[in-house]
């Protein structure tokens, strides 16, 4: 038995502990302690993998009967046309030896489901909760979008077998490049929970390099070995990383990882890499050197972090095991900056700045805005406590992170629930404006954000007789929550403030029940002249909730 296989057993109790509500009434797990364990450690990988709140975790577990062998499914609202897809499937023993391999008819069942899930035209059977979402995602392929999968066999064993993956090739062509598969185990997981320690290395230059000082910071530039950014890779996995503001995009599909792969494969191409990349950015508290010697210097570097160049340094780390030590004749750009611990402020600006290629997660670098912390100030003085960075620990019931408020505010006060939940890419950035405007106050934030949990409380614990679009019209139903909410106050949404912030509360808890029936008496004929002749399918049904022809029927 393993260290890491007895620590992640150990998180499996503390999340099974943690989540006993939820998998109780929103997953109606019933009392098989085995069941939970196992689902404990499903919300552990997707949670971590990909860096979900406890809330989208519960979301996207589908573990069930009818379900293609998919216990979790995620997915994001399509961008650039491509619709960023992951399944995982878990398989944990109560036997933590670790020595049991990834069952190879989990990834048959795996493959089948891929080959049948994404196709809006193939007919399946599945239970509820897998079909709703199954339908959300063909609603977008419908519409276009190209489906790019991550397949993620996660375990408490050992990866898949030989066979297993003989399989995974056969499928390759079949496929057209769209999935990608990765294994999952205890040590790999137990990596990424692992808490940040300072990365103390070396790092050997190449021929001449140059360092200046700004500002009482200094700056060195010079180049290095792509397979030193390989190894680096390897050794420190996604603690390099831990300050970059993007994931790791993956090499299928992605053009500038594809292009670098390339050019790397290429041995013509190879010595030129050092003039076709970007480069590599690199944060510390230090960097020491011997000046006196004239180039090839071995730089000793404390607290690294890449904040720029984590693209490059993943895709590097691919094909080096493709190609060894070819790929030694290969040099990329090092941009070094010496930054003191506590100026935190500068090491985002340089992230934010330096990260152009691809699009960026804005919120974190939307936390130091005025109106961020402004919001922040009139909120507290209601008794609530606004997170505007994210943190890894669970949300208190009186906590409201910005991400929830923008939802919240963007579905009930902007009256734009179409894009509250499938335009959050959008909401730091080009609905920022929008939804924190510099009237916004706590009382209207937090009024929001607590109808938008009653109407999604709702949605995951129906009733028997819930109508069908709930699944897709929460946000639609919070909209009009918020409008019965000021006509009982007798108020424009100007009017809400802290003054009878305590009043409106009341309504929000108390009466909010009546608003949520009145509201799908409301939005049930509004469909119907939408659906005027069509069959009413989960996934058209799905498809109607994203426009705003019926938030103006509604309004």
């Amino acid at each position: 038995m393993s260290l890491a296989t007895q620590i992640i057993d150990q998180q499996v109790s503390g999340v099974v502990a943690k989540q006993e509500e939820a998998f109780t009434h929103e997953l109606r797990l019933g009392h098989d302690e085995s069941k939970r364990r196992a689902t404990a450690f499903l919300f552990l990988v997707a949670k971590t993998m990909f860096s979900l709140t406890d809330e989208e975790t519960l979301d996207s577990i589908v573990d069930g009967g009818n379900d293609f062998g998919i216990d979790v499914l995620c997915f994001e609202p399509p961008a650039q046309g491509e619709l960023k897809i992951a399944l995982i499937q878990g398989k944990y023993r109560t036997n933590l030896n670790g020595e049991a391999a990834f069952p190879e008819n989990g990834i048959a069942k795996m493959i089948d489901a891929i080959g049948a899930l994404f196709d809006p035209d193939k007919g399946v059977t599945l239970n509820e909760r897998l079909q709703k979402r199954i339908e959300e995602i063909r609603s977008f392929v419908a519409e276009g979008a190209i489906p790019r999968v991550v397949a993620v066999a996660a375990n408490n064993g050992a990866r898949w077998t030989q066979t297993a993956q003989q399989r995974i090739d056969n499928t390759a062509r079949e496929f057209g490049g769209q999935v990608e598969w990765r294994h999952v185990g205890s040590e790999d997981l137990l990596a990424m929970l692992q808490a940040q320690q300072p990365i103390d290395t070396e790092l050997q230059l190449t021929g001449q390099a140059t360092v200046e000082t700004f500002d009482f910071r200094r700056v060195l530039m010079g180049r290095m070995s792509v397979a030193r950014l390989a190894q680096l890779a390897d050794e420190y996995d996604n603690r390099l990383f831990e300050k970059n503001i993007r994931r790791y995009l993956g090499l299928v599909g992605n053009r500038v990882n594809e292009a670098v792969a390339y050019t790397l494969r290429q041995a013509d191409q190879r010595p030129n890499f050092y003039f076709y990349n970007n480069g590599i950015t690199i944060t510390c508290s230090q960097f020491r050197h011997n000046a006196l010697q004239k180039e090839n210097w071995r730089v000793k570097v404390y607290g690294l972090q890449i904040v720029n160049g984590g693209q490059t340094a993943r895709t590097v780390q691919q094909v080096a095991k493709e190609i060894d030590s070819e790929i030694e004749t290969a040099e990329v750009l090092v941009r070094i900056y010496e930054i003191q611990q506590n100026d935190t402020d500068l090491v985002e600006a340089i992230t934010f700045a330096t990260n152009s290629q691809n699009p960026v997660d804005l919120r974190d670098l939307k936390a130091n805005d005025l109106r961020q912390k402004n919001l922040g100030a009139s909120i507290a003085e209601l008794g609530y406590v606004y997170r505007a960075k994210r943190e890894d620990r669970p949300v208190s019931s009186d906590e409201l992170t910005s991400a929830v408020i923008a939802e919240a505010v963007l579905a009930v006060w902007r009256h734009r629930p179409h894009q509250a939940r499938f335009g959050g890419r959008e909401h730091f950035g080009a609905l920022y404006d929008t939804i924190f405007t510099a009237d916004l106050n706590g009382a209207q934030a937090v009024i929001a954000a607590l109808l938008h949990r009653h109407a999604e409380n709702h949605r995951k614990r129906p009733p028997q007789d819930a109508p069908d679009f709930l699944p897709h019209g929460s946000r639609f139903i919070a909209m009009l929550m918020g409008r019965y909410l000021l006509e009982e106050m007798g108020i424009s949404l100007k009017q809400l403030d802290h003054r009878n912030f305590a009043y409106a509360l009341s309504l929000a808890d108390q009466q909010s029940p009546d608003y949520i029936a009145r509201a799908e008496g409301k939005i049930a004929p509004a469909l119907e002249p939408l659906f005027s002749g069509r069959e009413r399918t989960l996934q058209r049904l799905s498809a109607t909730f994203r426009r705003a022809d019926l938030v103006e029927m509604l309004r």
